[in-house]
């Protein structure tokens, strides 16, 4: 798995580093030191993951994101870094992509694992600090048109992935296959322009279809 990390720190770059580096399967194939350097350097690397610090000097974490979201045929996963996680920063960078966030003082281990887990599209990326993230800018708008795109089942599968629940959680849950969920899944996001599970979670509590508690 290929790994750019960008942040305008050079130590947290070599920390990041000299972690993923050590990690069999894991390749981190360059740095940026900003917004802009990290959106070439992306199209140049392709790398599977970004780590990507949101607050950097000139173009942040966010329009970064939104940048090579945008512009690459095959864009990354990217995963935002903070120093808090209630960082309205951090919210803005999943509304426009990101899979998911990671704190500047999470453990080795949970930064391997936050790697290795967004390339996998049936799981969420700390799902219960995603949630309270989104419940707490919540505006709770237009729950009836987002309910109107989906079926009975889709919205069941919606209400259960914003629990933070993966495929197989779900498919043992609503009684049904895995691959069967995995449709379902495919169809709610595209109906509702989602990205990956993380930006479906978000709409649902944007649009009041999910509430908080």
């Amino acid at each position: 798995m290929r790994v750019l990390v960008a942040d305008d720190e050079r130590l947290v770059r070599t920390a990041l580093r000299a972690i993923l580096g050590a990690e069999p399967g894991l390749d981190v194939v360059g740095e940026a030191a900003n917004g802009d350097e990290a959106v070439t350097r992306a199209g140049e690397l392709r790398p599977d993951v970004v780590l990507m610090d949101v607050r950097m000097p000139g173009t942040n974490g966010i329009r970064a994101t939104e940048a090579l979201l945008a512009t690459m045929d095959e864009p990354p996963r990217v995963i935002v870094v903070t120093t808090f996680e209630n960082d309205s920063y951090v919210y803005e960078a999943l509304r426009v992509g990101a899979s998911g966030f990671l704190l500047k003082r999470s453990a080795a281990e949970d930064l391997v694992r936050a790697v290795r887990l967004v390339a996998h599209s049936d799981s969420l990326l700390f799902p219960a600090a995603v949630r309270a993230l989104a419940a707490r800018h919540a505006r709770g708008e237009r729950a009836g048109a987002l309910r109107a795109r989906l079926t009975e089942r889709e919205a069941q599968v919606l209400r259960l992935m914003a629990q933070g629940l993966n495929n197989a959680e779900i498919a043992a849950r609503l009684s049904v296959g895995a691959q069967t969920v995995k449709s379902h899944v495919a169809a709610v996001l595209a109906k509702l322009g989602a990205r990956d599970r993380t930006q479906a979670v978000i709409a649902a509590y944007e649009h009041g279809f999910v509430t908080p508690g």
